[in-house]
């Protein structure tokens, strides 16, 4: 028993042992590496002329690219996936960012939340009457980019749950970094969310 044990820990030694690339392991590996290349650069072809922006929500980063180049990195909020009910039953709302590609739909200096239903449900109050109250200034910080849907990539007064899914749906940055991107995207510009 001891002397089989022993030749299978030798034949494994033998087998496991470092050896020389062989002339045809080495033009496999060419292969490779060619197949390689060939694949990156269909994937180059794929990237959006010009600028655009990439959120990866499980890590929390928001990157602004032109082609493969990334020219700034934020890190974001975004949606923490809970969900609401209307205490009436009618209603419920998922508190999670959407997922697939968008494109900047708008751009708005200070702007202002007109806090949906969900908002004051949320809070335990009545749902204003009067469209007014609904109005909330500064907490949206100073700029804003709408994607569709009532979804904006917006600033916050949070800065320290920056890295944390904590929005109902929207894509917090901090106020320095999306002045930035504020600045260097325009209505039309690809978002990639993932």
């Amino acid at each position: 028993m001891i002397s089989l044990l022993l030749a299978v820990e030798g034949l494994a030694y033998y087998i496991g042992r470092e050896k020389p690339i062989s002339s045809v392991e080495r033009a496999d590996l060419g292969k490779i590496i060619k197949r390689n290349r060939d694949i990156k650069k269909r994937i180059d072809m794929l990237a959006p002329d010009g600028r655009y922006i990439v959120v990866d929500t499980a890590r929390s980063l928001l990157s602004l690219k032109k082609g493969e180049k990334v020219i700034l990195q934020a890190v974001i909020s975004s949606g923490n996936g809970s969900i609401l009910r209307d205490p009436n039953g009618a209603r419920q709302w998922v508190f999670d960012t959407p997922r697939g590609e968008f494109e900047v739909k708008g751009k708005v200096r200070g702007p202002v939340w007109i806090k949906p239903d969900w908002a004051f449900i949320e809070e335990g109050e009545d749902i204003p009457k009067n469209w007014k109250a609904r109005i909330e200034e500064g907490v949206l910080g100073d700029y804003a980019l709408a994607f569709g849907n009532g979804y904006f990539i917006h600033g916050t007064l949070y800065t320290r749950l920056l890295g944390r899914n904590v929005t109902h749906g929207c894509i917090r940055v901090g106020n320095k970094e999306l002045e930035s991107i504020y600045n260097l995207v325009k209505v039309g510009t690809k978002i990639y969310i993932f």
